[in-house]
């Protein structure tokens, strides 16, 4: 690993877990959801804060879950609202949770159930919330269809606006919400992404032939996407414009699992793979630039990789960003834990002398939590 940090355990963690969501609706502190994988046990949700002295890592909350948590999103506009995908012996699930008050009890056995979505009969892939702030639609995804849900958390009520069938695509594995237009979200199967009008629920725009693992929008600039894929690590495109990438940052040398935007900084990504390695970039790109392979191409940036950690030894999957704070979830126990890296200067680090980045890493044998602050 290049640099390092302090690190803060989290022992708390009982069972194996691969679920991490960041807790954005919390805006007064860093908090994030963790959701274990038991299968002969039941199986947990932990509420955990980082404290106000960002000393230790402190369990708000501990609730139990009938299933194995396979995906958990928080709710973006209520802190004590979340979704969870589960798998049992019969199949597959997914349902809308809310955390009870606590009065100042750290253990709280019995979550409350807002709605169940039932309509599936595949595998359930995710459930995905409109990113900015309150919305009364939700959106979820199995193998072969996408569903759009109308809901009210208050009367615990979810029903089916539209379907959405795959049809001939080769097994849908997921997706992300436009956050600048709630009529549309991206999905990706094993060989392409497709835009989808969330009104008639029809596939549009297209990148073909690309195994394609995760997608995730520009948070600040429309029609920007960021893609990671196995052949080519990550990939910077204007849905406008779709026969060339704008960017290419091959920085991965195996399977690259997962990206992420920086929610406040677009510029910064974060991204993940089988290489056992965490990528952080800055990539400038805009709108208006070109593609690689197109008359009047830019030129490319020099040197777009800020910092590269390499110091684990399994797959790295699930990276979250909590405001100045990016999480990560490795199946193997490797914390991050040495010296603070010098930050190259940048743009984005001069217009926040508050920014640090944060990895949490899980301990997939000894249960333990890891978060680390780097500042920059």
């Amino acid at each position: 690993m290049q640099g390092g940090s302090s690190g803060i355990v989290y022992g708390g963690l009982k069972y194996q877990a691969r679920c991490i969501a960041d807790v954005r609706a919390d805006a007064g502190s860093t908090t994030f959801l963790a959701g274990t994988l038991s299968l002969k046990e039941e199986n947990e949700v932990h509420l955990i804060r980082l404290s106000p002295a960002e000393s230790e890592l402190v369990c708000d909350g501990l609730f139990y879950h009938p299933n194995e948590i396979w995906d958990l999103k928080s709710c973006p506009f209520d802190h004590r609202v979340f979704s969870t995908v589960y798998t049992s012996g019969e199949g597959y699930g997914a349902a809308v949770w809310k955390i009870p008050e606590q009065h100042g009890q750290s253990n709280s056995p019995q979550l409350e159930q807002l709605f169940k979505l039932t309509e599936h009969t595949g595998k359930i892939r995710c459930v995905l919330w409109w990113p900015l702030g309150k919305h009364d639609k939700l959106i979820s995804i199995d193998d072969r269809n996408i569903f759009l849900w109308s809901i009210d958390t208050s009367n615990k009520s979810a029903k089916v606006i539209s379907q959405g069938s795959a049809d001939m695509l080769p097994n849908l594995r997921g997706g992300a919400w436009d956050p600048h237009n709630h009529n549309s979200v991206a999905a990706i199967s094993d060989s392409s992404l497709h835009l989808w009008d969330l009104r008639s629920m029809e596939k549009s725009v297209a990148i073909e032939h690309a195994h394609i693992r995760d997608v995730d929008y520009n948070p600040k600039k429309q029609n920007l996407i960021a893609t990671a894929e196995d052949e080519f690590g990550i990939r910077l495109w204007d849905l406008r414009m779709l026969k060339h990438p704008l960017k290419d940052l091959p920085g991965h040398s195996h399977w690259t699992w997962t990206v992420r935007h920086n929610p406040e900084y677009d510029e910064l990504l974060l991204s993940a793979g089988t290489d056992s390695t965490v990528n952080l970039w800055l990539a400038q790109v805009s709108s208006n630039d070109s593609g690689p392979d197109s008359p009047g191409s830019p030129k490319r940036q020099e040197e777009p990789l800020l910092n590269s950690y390499t110091d684990y030894e399994d797959s790295i999957y699930a990276p979250t960003i909590h405001h100045y704070s990016l999480l990560c979830l490795t199946m193997e126990g490797l914390f991050w834990n040495q010296s603070s890296p010098t930050c190259r200067e940048n743009e984005a680090c001069q217009s926040s002398s508050a920014f640090k980045r944060v990895c949490c890493l899980y301990n997939w044998c000894c249960t333990e939590l890891c978060l680390a602050i780097v500042p920059c």
